[in-house]
């Protein structure tokens, strides 16, 4: 095909799925540097993409904009005065299906059923099966039919300047000896929690091994109150965050020497930064989600313990059958690599 004027990317939300499509504005801006890139996206993931160089225009959709005929309305009309050639879906459900209706592209690519649910894939002109595990190739699979190939998806993320000065200023202030770890214990479902009290075990085993700091990072009152108790547990080995942005979070996790977390957004925004990562992977195997790109590390529960993929939310066991002993491993593993480099 001739080169697109314009591409729209649709991946509203949550934030670690956003990041994972990064790679496709990336490869898009490399393949079309003339062309416009746009992305519609929910609530505080655009944070995230504020500022990337790979993307000219965020569509800034509240939560819940799919019930509102007014806001569909404000969509299609912004999305028809940017004249979209293309536009990827890369989230495969009804709300996305319908973003990428009213784009008005006349080629519009999406995954392929079963990868699609609930009548999404109705809105494209390009489905595209992929046998690839990982969710950061797939999405780069769906530029196939543009005729680009992202044989090293990148994320090349922005700097946020005030974020990054915020976070040197407060942790001049805690008067740490070198860069600290990082712990973040939250997680979107309740499946992909790790106990408070091994991740206190592993701030102690970095401090006393390593002579290493950690930061355990929250946000919202159940995740403080995670954070409080791995602090309290640590015997002084652990101290809290302050309360952070995204951005804020990003420019911390730069700043650090490794990010320890499960499978959430945090985690893959240390990633995409380019941190060190040691991710825990319960209910999702670390094929498929983990963080992406070299310098990483998954630890993962015996095969056993994995839940069939429909038991993948509920599921109480497979985040239990992953050990302080191999966190610290695969953390001491990384450090001593970063160290080497």
């Amino acid at each position: 095909m001739q080169s697109p004027r314009s591409i729209v990317i649709v991946k509203l939300s949550a934030i670690g799925d956003v990041l994972h499509g990064v790679p496709v504005a990336v490869a898009a801006r490399r393949a079309f540097p003339d062309a416009r890139i746009g992305w519609v996206v929910e609530g505080r993931a655009a944070d995230v993409l504020a500022g990337h160089p790979a993307i000219d225009h965020l569509f800034r959709m509240p939560r819940g904009w799919l019930k509102s005929p007014a806001e569909v309305l404000s969509l299609r009309r912004q999305l028809r005065a940017f004249a979209a050639d293309v536009a990827i879906d890369l989230q495969g459900l009804l709300k996305s299906g319908v973003a990428t209706r009213l784009s008005g592209a006349k080629i519009r690519i999406g995954h392929a059923r079963p990868a699609s649910r609930e009548l999404a894939w109705y809105a494209y002109s390009h489905p595209v099966a992929t046998p690839l595990a990982h969710v950061v190739e797939r999405n780069c699979d769906l530029l196939a039919p543009l005729g680009v190939t992202a044989s090293m998806p990148e994320f090349d993320m922005p700097h946020w300047p005030v974020s990054r000065m915020r976070m040197q200023q407060w942790l001049h202030a805690q008067k740490l000896s070198a860069a600290p770890a990082i712990i973040n214990p939250g997680a979107g479902w309740r499946s992909k929690l790790w106990p408070t009290e091994r991740f206190a075990a592993v701030a102690h085993g970095l401090h006393r091994r390593d002579g290493l700091q950690t930061v355990v990072v929250w946000g919202g009152d159940a995740e403080r109150a995670a954070a409080e108790r791995i602090v309290e547990d640590s015997h002084g080995a652990a101290i809290m965050a302050p309360q952070t942005t995204l951005q804020d979070l990003g420019e911390l996790a730069r700043l650090a020497s490794v990010f320890i977390s499960g499978d959430t957004g945090p985690l893959h925004l240390a990633a995409a930064v380019g941190t060190p990562c040691v991710g825990l992977f319960g209910p999702v195997p670390g094929s498929r989600n983990g963080p992406y790109g070299r310098g990483h590390a998954c630890v993962e529960p015996p095969a056993l313990l994995r839940p069939a993929w429909g038991d993948r939310k509920t599921d109480t066991l497979s985040m239990q059958g992953i050990e302080v002993a191999d966190v610290l491993a695969a953390t001491h593993t990384l450090l001593a690599r970063s160290q080497a480099a």
